[in-house]
């Protein structure tokens, strides 16, 4: 903001700090479980001989139908995601003991093939104990009940493990190891003070024959971890359901929005360490991991996460939605500050495949979770929908994917001036990744909850080893929301930007199909920001745009505009796509191959190596033709049933029983509220006979509902197959994952909300439910959404 003395704008500066340590070499990945493709540095991975910047989503096998695999992971690549992460859930293989089941959904083998066959790397979370909010964290009841010393090197436990690592090794047999796509193990998950279990835990798996060049587990929480046996992995959520229902925004959800070099986060796992405890482990007096201090990542590895918050599930007591700029900014933010490996959870949502699987406090844990519900208002939810965060965070995986390679060698530097506390709003949060020659300003300013104002004539001067750059020409303002990362020094093609006020999205290299191409560098506008490009001395510059009196270049219009940058022989086109754009802008393929499309529904690519999607109407997809310097229509076949006339018909309602009056609690442990039982649930929610319009089902017809109250379920021919809390967002199902067909007698049951609940929900949420004047139980709508899948048609 203007200094607050003189009421004059004055610069914000950060100057390189190199790297404080040399590069070395960890035994891990290098002379030990050497893979061909991956290896870890103690300053970021590599790939291919290549340093990487790998982008890791969560999605859980088990918990999405088998049938949906194949979309799910082809979705996930489409939006920049490199690395499949997965829990292999004891419970859900051997809830009986001795009778492991490995078959349809379940099939583990199958799937770390299709990943493969996709092109996507694998990391495998065996647990033993996992969570995932799954009853007793991942243990079946009956090893849950055994005698021994759970999570401990008791013998006893360790043969327990050894017998499912054995079943998980047979069905992996040959799919783990130095020529295959799985390039990570995580051992346990929120152990914080027996380093010496992960080494038998290790022996274990490799006495199973399950191996990768990367061994894992999470850090947070001071975790303490055997040195070099583990790389530690760290999270970061801007909200949690783990907290009380009348708790503030905590800070331990507020810092992930600011820059820092701190990695751990006390917050998560704070739940599992308070009340649950693990193996020998006691809770401190403040509810904490009483030996837990801060852990930062050692200098054997760099900074990764495996839990950047994709959402945030939902618990009886309190119920967050982060929005798709939320999560954004956390990931952001994550870069910002050194990260090596985004990892996200959840990156796709789910399902769990049966009743009574949810973690809940029958089982000790302190929050009860819904039944089957595990949508995690992730960026894709459980029925396949795309939330504003695939979006969002798809623009910073493109970036990842073309300039990764150079980021990853770019230490992170915080600026001279830093916010005070969680509590200020008026400085500037923003970071520099630099090599001293050239690196990128990242600047997040937004937060959910607390709005941010308008931040006033920015103006940024970086001291790199060559000598200053002083940005932009003129101070400008930054709006509140804004999530970018400015180029500075930035060559490409032999072309040097030497800043611009507008974000790197991608690459794309000359195609041999299209002789009269340049190679192509794709920027995309911020909302609000004008676009404006400095170039090194001598180039010339032609096309949208023009100069302004100081020499930059100045690009005006709310439509993609190209210009051409010359130096010497070099040639660069600059495409940049507006504001307005950017949402809708897909960057899929390799880098040789490498594409922008233009679709506000999912694309991505299919097994023949062309495009492929689906949408609510006639699709309306532009791929870019770099020789043209224009966008062109892709020509598309519909390859499934046609959707609903318009996207989506309503569903008729009809009453079928009132509601009754609801206690203000159904119980609670810990100070947090019980979720109700079945049959309260039965005898108290109002009923409704959902009847479908008369049309065929296509392969994706979603049962969208806009509801309030307390706890849903969806019911097929009597059997409850679906459950949701209630949180202010429409519930989405798959209409057929539900067993919603022809002939199906559908209802639709909603327990009422009371006003005296002690339930935390979103503040858009609370007003209706305080404007509801009692007992709140509303069914708004439902509507049936028809998506047309189709396919690139061939070439003629």
């Amino acid at each position: 903001m203007p200094s607050p003395s003189t009421g004059s704008p004055s610069l914000l500066r950060a100057a390189h700090t190199p790297w404080q340590t040399p590069l070395t070499l960890p035994a891990m990945s290098n002379t030990l479980d050497r893979h061909h493709r991956y290896r870890v540095t103690s300053r970021y991975l590599e790939a291919d001989g290549q340093p990487v910047l790998p982008v890791s989503g969560e999605l859980h096998y088990s918990r999405v139908p088998r049938s949906r695999w194949e979309e799910r992971l082809r979705l996930m690549r489409a939006g920049g995601i490199t690395v499949v992460a997965t829990y292999a859930f004891w419970i859900h293989h051997e809830q009986t003991e001795g009778k492991v089941r490995f078959d349809g959904g379940l099939d583990v083998g199958a799937f770390v093939r299709l990943c493969a066959e996709i092109g996507l790397d694998v990391v495998l979370r065996i647990g033993p104990w996992c969570h995932g909010e799954v009853r007793n964290g991942g243990f079946p009841d009956w090893v849950q009940a055994a005698p021994v010393q759970h999570r401990t090197n008791d013998p006893a436990y360790l043969e327990l493990v050894k017998g499912w690592f054995g079943r998980l090794g047979e069905e992996l047999h040959q799919l783990t190891g130095p020529d295959t796509n799985v390039i990570g193990i995580q051992l346990e998950n929120e152990l914080y003070d027996q380093p010496d279990h992960f080494v038998e835990l290790k022996k274990l798996a490799r006495n199973a024959g399950l191996t990768a060049p990367i061994w894992t587990a999470t850090a947070w929480g001071g975790a303490d971890l055997p040195a070099g046996e583990v790389l530690p992995l760290f999270g970061g959520y801007g909200d949690g359901f783990w907290v009380d229902a009348d708790a503030p925004w905590d800070p331990t959800f507020r810092e992930h929005y600011f820059f820092s070099h701190v990695w751990d986060d006390p917050g998560i796992g704070a739940d599992i360490r308070e009340f649950v405890g693990n193996g020998v482990q006691d809770a401190g007096a403040d509810g904490g991991n009483s030996a837990a201090a801060f852990r930062t990542p050692p200098a054997l590895f760099p900074p990764a996460t495996c839990e950047l918050t994709g959402g945030m599930a939902t618990a009886y007591q309190r119920r967050p939605w982060p929005q798709g700029l939320d999560v954004a900014a956390v990931a952001h933010n994550k870069i910002g500050n050194g990260s090596a490996w985004q990892g996200y959870y959840m990156f796709a949502g789910g399902m769990n495949p049966a009743d009574g699987l949810q973690e809940s406090q029958e089982t000790g844990y302190p929050n009860d979770m819904p039944r089957f519900d595990y949508d995690f208002h992730a960026p894709i939810g459980a029925s396949g929908r795309l939330a504003g965060s695939f979006a969002a965070l798809r623009k910073q995986h493109a970036f990842l994917a073309a300039f990764g390679h150079r980021l990853a060698q770019m230490p992170s530097s915080l600026p001279e001036a830093m916010p005070d506390c969680i509590e200020d709003t008026t400085t500037l949060r923003w970071a520099l990744r630099s090599n001293g020659t050239a690196g990128y300003v990242f600047i997040t300013w937004h937060q959910p909850h607390i709005p941010l104002p308008t931040y006033g004539d920015a103006r940024f001067e970086i001291a790199l080893d060559g000598g200053p750059v002083t940005f932009p020409g003129q101070p400008l303002d930054i709006p509140a929301g804004t999530v970018a990362h400015w180029p500075v020094n930035l060559e490409v093609a032999g072309v040097t930007i030497e800043w611009a006020t507008a974000s790197p999205l991608t690459f794309l290299e000359p195609s041999a199909e299209d002789p009269d191409s340049l190679p192509t560098l794709v920027l995309a506008a911020e909302p609000g920001i004008p676009v404006e490009l400095c170039f090194a001395a001598g180039t010339e510059v032609h096309g949208a745009g023009g100069s302004d009196a100081a020499g930059s270049y100045r690009i005006h219009g709310n439509e993609p505009v190209v210009a051409t940058a010359r130096l010497g022989g070099a040639q660069l086109d600059i495409l940049v796509l507006p504001a307005e754009a950017v949402d809708a802008a897909w960057v899929l393929g390799d880098t040789a191959s490498r594409e922008l499309i233009l679709s506000k529904d999912p694309v991505w690519v299919d097994g023949t190596g062309n495009l492929a999607g689906r949408s609510t109407a006639a699709p309306e997809v532009l791929r870019y033709r770099p020789g043209a310097r224009s966008f062109e229509a892709v020509a598309a076949n519909a390859t499934g049933p046609a959707a609903p006339a318009a996207g989506s018909v309503e569903v008729d309602i009809e009453l079928l029983k009132a509601a009754g009056p609801v206690p203000a609690t159904y119980g609670s442990s810990a100070n947090r509220a019980a979720a109700p039982d079945p049959a309260v649930i039965t005898e108290l929610a109002q009923a409704y006979r959902l009847t479908l319009p008369g049309l065929a089902l296509g392969a994706h017809t979603e049962l969208e509902i806009h509801w309030a109250g307390d706890v849903a379920r969806l019911l097929v021919d009597g059997e409850v197959v679906a459950d949701r809390f209630w949180d202010g967002s429409p519930w989405v199902l798959d209409a057929s994952d539900a067993g919603v067909g022809p002939g199906a007698d559908v209802t639709l049951e909603i327990l009422p909300l009371s006003p005296a609940a002690k339930v935390g929900v979103p503040a858009e949420a609370q007003r209706r439910r305080e404007a509801s004047h009692g007992d709140l139980a509303a069914l708004d709508a439902v509507r049936l959404v028809g998506w047309t899948a189709w396919q690139e048609a061939p070439a003629t």
